[in-house]
């Protein structure tokens, strides 16, 4: 509406990211503000997986009630509107066992796109990571043998993982914390949601600004100035399977020893290398597969590519 009255050049030059839990996606408030703003959209529906792993996280206030049935009935109008879309999945330590036929089943309802991570927080117990593992090998046949692979991506699975990294040229920051700003309902600008108060466990939130005054970028100057060498321990600098393991800017705030956005929380490092062994079994069977078939080159000039998102 500002850069409107104020005949700005950016006026018609935005874009909205949404995610939502999709239940109320149907509704008309919804269907008109998209259907207005649809050239200027991303939205994504977080929908778990199966019904059973969906219903364990998602429950309505008060109630022991599952979201599932009522946030599946609008795929088919997402679909419609976005026909490319992703979801996003978070695996804890309490939902391993459901990573497989989660991912089967979010194929199968027509979302083609899964982007799937570990949480960043230290919540992982003993064994975790051989439970990941299995679970992404069981994944990686059921994907191979039925060919799933040629209209679908995981971004468990992808072919630049578990590589060294050069601490010049590849010493960028994981995230657009501090580029892409997020927004609360009372105007406050965030680094991103995970600077918000409810994503925090333990630190003040982070706000960076507001409508109305603006930016302060002397709150932006340190996450602008982040990569990845300054903020890591040199056990994760020298790592031999370093490239693709994540890290969250929000849970590097909310664990540090002190309020900082330069130390970085490192409990996922186990189901890291886990994911790398089981991407290495996934890619190491697929390109046999493709050689004995003589399918290998079609395959990669038209392969399906993950934008391996993780938060």
């Amino acid at each position: 509406m500002e850069l409107f009255k104020r005949n700005h050049k950016w006026f018609n030059s935005y874009r909205f990211n949404f995610s939502t839990n999709g239940l109320n996606y149907h509704s008309d408030k919804v269907q008109n503000f998209i259907k207005k703003n649809i050239d200027h959209l991303s939205v994504t529906i977080t929908i778990d997986g199966t019904k059973e792993l969906h219903d364990t996280n998602r429950v309505y206030k008060g109630t022991n009630n599952g979201s599932y049935n009522d946030v599946v009935k609008n795929i088919p109008l997402y679909l419609e509107q976005f026909p490319v879309a992703a979801t996003k999945v978070t695996i804890t330590t309490s939902n391993i066992e459901f990573i497989k036929d989660s991912v089967l089943h979010l194929f199968s309802i027509g979302i083609h796109e899964v982007n799937i991570n570990c949480v960043f927080e230290d919540v992982w117990k003993d064994g975790d990571d051989l439970r990941l593992e299995n679970q992404l090998m069981e994944l990686a046949d059921e994907i191979i043998d039925n060919e799933l692979y040629i209209n679908n991506s995981c971004s468990f699975f992808w072919e630049y993982l578990g590589k060294p990294m050069d601490k010049v040229t590849d010493n960028s920051n994981w995230c657009g914390a501090g580029n892409m700003l997020a927004v609360d309902a009372a105007g406050n600008f965030y680094p991103c949601t995970r600077f918000a108060q409810f994503s925090l466990r333990s630190k003040k939130a982070l706000i960076v600004g507001n409508v109305n005054e603006g930016l302060d970028f002397n709150k932006l100057r340190p996450l602008l100035s982040l990569d990845r060498c300054t903020q890591s321990p040199q056990e994760c600098i020298d790592c031999d399977v370093a490239s693709g393991c994540a890290w969250c800017q929000g849970e590097n705030y909310d664990a540090a020893d002190t309020p900082t956005v330069f130390q970085r929380a490192t409990a996922i490092c186990k189901m890291h290398k886990a994911r790398v062994r089981a991407n290495n079994y996934y890619w190491n069977k697929l390109y046999r597969k493709l050689e004995l078939e003589g399918e290998r080159e079609e395959f990669e000039k038209s392969k399906r590519k993950s934008n391996d998102i993780i938060c």
